[in-house]
């Protein structure tokens, strides 16, 4: 009897986690559902399921678009701005895990600061500066913006990262010879991996999915990224359904491919940066 009721107990835990994760991804499955098949069809058709499947939708983003531009173009500005983020918020960690003296401190105070104010209230003089240095629509100009605007949440995961090594493994490497920069890139970073991990993949998603300050440094469709670029296509090609939801479907291959690698990392890295600091 209280086997049977574990058993049940089981099933309808089971059952109602699948039903919240079909509601969750609800919009989701429509989307893809609707990409592969006509506009006609999708403003027709009660139902979500296809009754004519095709591949039409994706031809016509190939064909009548600068849709693979845009998708490079984003994996440029993320994966760069990704990698200094990370160079730079793990050194900032670092310093601020090992050291103490009052610039650390005002540092640290400012990093706190930096995260109360919205980077889009300085988006009007970081334009005209931007303008005068000639970075606007250039990747650099996006690049910079979000750096500066992950750095101070990098920064402070990292430092909860380096908290939680033990500093008798860095005194041991000292003890051979090791200096302080050795000690950093050869025993601190690899001890670090899952930190390093979350760190990339949110900032990385950030600037995936950013939109405002691209549409306003990126006006060359050349260097637009694809939250631009889908906006220019709706603007373009507003009652074709079909192919607007193929962008966005091609849209999330990335975040797609990294996150079932990068999850479990998350989730510690999350954790981590809640708990410690």
């Amino acid at each position: 009897m209280m086997m049977r009721r574990k058993n049940r107990s089981r099933w309808l835990t089971v059952a109602l986690l699948v039903l919240i994760t079909f509601v969750v991804n609800y919009p989701i499955i429509t989307m893809v559902l609707n990409s592969l098949r006509t506009t006609d069809e999708i403003l027709s058709s009660s139902s979500i399921i296809p009754e004519h499947v095709t591949l039409q939708n994706y031809i016509n983003l190939n064909s009548r678009t600068s849709y693979w531009t845009f998708f490079r173009n984003s994996l440029i500005v993320a994966g760069v701005q990704t990698v200094l983020s990370i160079i730079l918020a793990s050194m900032a960690g670092y310093a601020l895990s090992r050291f103490r003296s009052p610039i650390l401190r005002g540092y640290s105070r400012l990093l706190l600061m930096a995260q109360m104010f919205p980077l889009i209230m300085a988006l009007i003089p970081l334009f005209i500066l931007f303008r005068n240095l000639g970075l606007v629509d250039t990747y650099w100009s996006v690049i910079l913006l979000y750096t500066t605007a992950n750095l101070p949440f990098a920064t402070w995961m990292f430092r909860a990262f380096f908290d939680s090594i033990p500093r008798e493994l860095e005194e041991a490497a000292q003890v051979d010879g090791c200096s302080r920069m050795g000690v950093f890139t050869r025993v601190v970073l690899p001890l670090s991996g899952p930190g390093t991990a979350a760190v990339a993949i949110f900032t990385f998603l950030f600037s995936y999915n950013e939109y405002l300050i691209a549409s306003i440094f990126l006006r060359d469709t050349s260097k637009m990224t694809i939250p631009v670029g889908i906006q220019l296509f709706q603007q373009q090609y507003t009652s074709d359904w079909g192919s607007l939801m193929a962008s966005a479907t091609l849209a999330m291959l990335p975040t797609l491919v990294l996150f079932p690698f990068v999850q479990r990392y998350m989730i510690y890295g999350a954790v981590a940066g809640s708990v410690k600091g």
